[in-house]
């Protein structure tokens, strides 16, 4: 049974950093394609980040120079460094995993809720 759990949310001025973490049980990491998403109140679902089974991470452009992707084996989670923020970061941001990058996702978590302040 896979569960990814976010976690690390919460409210900061613009400008603000926050950490997100999405830790998997019945997966690893280190095996798996994961991935961020967020969508904001009347949004679509946009995707942020990913890093692949084989270590390779992208960022969507918008996020780029201000957020950092990276996963722990250790702890068989995945990181979200999230600085400077801005007000259009404000969303729900979700966890979602599979085997392969490229197409849709099996799993999913919860998310958590960030939200940054002007």
């Amino acid at each position: 049974q896979v569960q990814l759990v976010e976690s690390g949310g919460g409210s900061v001025q613009a400008g603000g950093s926050l950490t997100l973490s999405c830790t998997a049980s019945g997966l690893l990491v280190s095996d798996s394609c994961m991935n961020w998403f967020r969508q904001a109140p009347g949004k679509e679902h946009d995707w942020v980040g990913q890093v692949s089974n084989n270590g390779e991470s992208r960022l969507t452009e918008s996020v780029s120079g201000r957020f950092t992707i990276s996963r722990d084996n250790a702890k068989n989670t995945l990181l979200l460094q999230m600085n400077g923020l801005k007000p259009e970061d404000t969303a729900m941001y979700y966890c979602a995993a599979d085997r392969w990058c490229g197409s849709t996702y099996s799993h999913w978590g919860q998310g958590t809720q960030v939200t940054v302040s002007s």
